[in-house]
């Protein structure tokens, strides 16, 4: 089976994150998220605490949610950045893998078999979301879905140039409430299946 890269960008409360890792599970690939802060934490020679404490006490467990870099400066924010990118580009050169974030559809836009997916829900089934599995009060997940899909707007739109949900730029938008998100895993890992089976029957007609 050829190496490929599926990179997920989702709506806040849509069920991206458990999609993405379970997907991993399913295809046996690895599934990179906040793994890729503590790789840039340690690249950089940043103590991964110094995110953490920030985190805690900003917003708790979901201030990462809604501040992926943290909240240095400007200048500190690029260098990341930078350093997100390269380490993003090592990981897909060497494996296959799904990425999650961090403007990685844009990072590995040309990228030889890549599949960009966005994942969203509607605001009801995304605020029930919140309720129920993320045990939010109701005023905190309306605010929680407004506020963290607006900062991985800003994040996406600063770095990549266009808005995570841009259709421009992906090969599936997906709706998680049609299958839920064992149907929705179902559904991809068929997909990521023909996708690579047609690009490995597309390189034998050429070795030919």
């Amino acid at each position: 089976m050829s190496k490929y890269v599926i990179t997920i960008t989702r709506q806040f409360g849509s069920m991206g994150r458990p999609i993405a890792q379970k997907l991993a599970k399913r295809l046996g690939i690895n599934y990179y998220d906040r793994d890729i802060v503590d790789m840039t934490a340690k690249e950089m020679n940043v103590p991964v605490s110094v995110i953490g404490e920030l985190e805690e006490a900003v917003q708790g467990k979901f201030f990462r949610m809604k501040y992926p870099l943290g909240m240095g400066t400007s200048d500190m924010q690029n260098d990341i950045f930078d350093t997100q990118r390269k380490l993003i580009q090592g990981i897909a050169d060497k494996e296959s893998c799904i990425i999650v974030g961090r403007c990685s559809d844009y990072i590995l836009h040309e990228y030889p078999n890549s599949l960009h997916v966005f994942i969203y829900a509607p605001d009801e089934i995304r605020y029930e979301t919140c309720i129920q599995k993320f045990c939010m009060q109701p005023d905190e997940a309306r605010r929680m879905m407004l506020e963290v899909d607006k900062a991985r707007e800003r994040y996406h739109k600063t770095y990549a140039g266009y808005l995570p949900q841009d259709y421009r730029y992906k090969d599936l938008m997906l709706d998680s409430s049609l299958l839920g998100v064992d149907g929705t895993v179902t559904y991809l890992e068929q997909l990521v299946n023909l996708y690579v089976t047609k690009d490995n029957d597309k390189k034998n007609k050429v070795e030919k």
